[in-house]
């Protein structure tokens, strides 16, 4: 089995934010691998990883950054595989990553999610993976009718809830 995603993280200490995308494609079974590398500290090695990904099967890169998080741009930067950003929440609760990973050049877009939204990057990378293979779309497609399954359950649960003037 080859990975067709690959989840960047600049250091392990965003692993809590970023395992959250490893459990989706894990559950919708893509096979995927999970790679610290950091722009800052080792640049040669993201500009080789990112040069030699399409060649070796990879689909879409996830990249999660902090603080300056220039990670999914200098990915993307070096290939032209789409690239997710994930900006991780830090000294400025993540506002400077985000703003890092939106504002790049024309020419080198990154699709950038919410503050520590690992798992939906993972979506949307499974999203762009469903276009092309009918199984991984109906397992999609399975788990997005849970989503609505789970409000349905919620709301019941509410009409539960007894307080003196709830009319409902």
């Amino acid at each position: 089995m080859k990975a067709i995603v690959s989840i960047i993280m600049g250091s392990t200490s965003d692993l809590p934010v970023m395992e959250k995308a490893a459990k989706f494609l894990d559950d919708m079974q893509v096979p995927f691998e999970m790679n610290a590398l950091s722009a800052h500290r080792t640049p040669n090695e993201v500009e080789e990883f990112a040069r030699e990904a399409e060649g070796r099967g990879l689909k879409v890169i996830i990249a999660g950054a902090g603080m300056a998080a220039a990670l999914p741009g200098v990915i993307a930067a070096s290939t032209t595989l789409p690239v997710i950003g994930v900006p991780i929440k830090g000294m400025l609760d993540g506002l400077d990553a985000m703003l890092s990973i939106i504002q790049m050049p024309p020419g080198i877009p990154v699709a950038t999610v919410g503050v520590n939204g690992a798992m939906n990057a993972a979506i949307l990378a499974v999203e762009m993976l469903a276009l092309s293979d009918k199984e991984l779309a109906a397992r999609l497609a399975t788990y997005k009718q849970g989503l609505g399954q789970k409000i349905v359950k919620a709301n019941a649960d509410l009409a539960e809830v007894k307080y003196n003037f709830k009319v409902n």
